[in-house]
């Protein structure tokens, strides 16, 4: 199945986010879905990440020209990323006990990565050279465990995605306000028009 890469599906704010929450309603057995399941995805997804995610890759393009080679440890990030990351959105603070399969993942993802990163204005490197999509992957990942990022995580209530919330008051609600808040917003409605009519309201 070929994924549309629209803007929504960049909301995570950071690579690594985006990455992780290509995995669609986590938790739920019935309708989980990974839209990273045909290895050629990955390919187009860093193709999208490379437009979306320009400012943080400083203008670097992604490159994954064997994206079946690289599928193991591009979800080994992943999937580590994800519980991490969601363990420190809920509780404030990240578990060590995560932290091991994690930087082992990123660690492999950049191992055979030949390049410099974190020049002033050059956070990913050269952005003249295409850089790995897995090498950006760990790099994105890594630079969640800096600063106050992690007070910053939250999950969206809609559909369950990581995001940062990068708001001056730190209050945001939703991954995308225009479609999980919208959603939220028609749910609400709908069921005080329920209510309003006994229950009985066929809207």
């Amino acid at each position: 199945m070929t994924v549309s890469w629209t803007p929504h599906r960049f909301t995570g704010g950071l690579l690594a986010l985006d990455t992780a929450n290509t995995v669609v309603l986590r938790g739920d057995p019935q309708k989980i879905f990974d839209r990273l399941k045909d290895p050629a995805e990955i390919a187009r997804f860093a193709d999208a990440a490379s437009v979306f995610r320009a400012a943080e890759l400083g203008g670097r393009r992604l490159e994954a020209p064997l994206p079946g080679k690289i599928a193991p440890v591009v979800l080994a990030i992943r999937e580590t990323t994800d519980r991490l990351f969601r363990g420190a959105a809920s509780k404030g603070a990240v578990a060590t006990g995560d932290l091991p399969g994690f930087l082992e993942a990123c660690a492999e993802g950049l191992a055979h990565s030949r390049t410099e990163i974190r020049a002033p204005g050059r956070p990913f490197g050269d952005p003249a050279t295409p850089i790995a999509f897995e090498a950006a992957l760990a790099v994105s990942a890594l630079s969640l465990l800096q600063g106050d990022t992690v007070a910053r995580l939250r999950v969206c209530p809609n559909c369950t995605w990581l995001f940062l919330d990068r708001s001056r008051n730190s209050s945001r609600l939703w991954c995308d306000m225009a479609v999980c808040g919208n959603r939220q917003k028609a749910s609400r409605h709908y069921r005080r028009r329920r209510t309003a009519a006994g229950g009985t309201a066929n809207v």
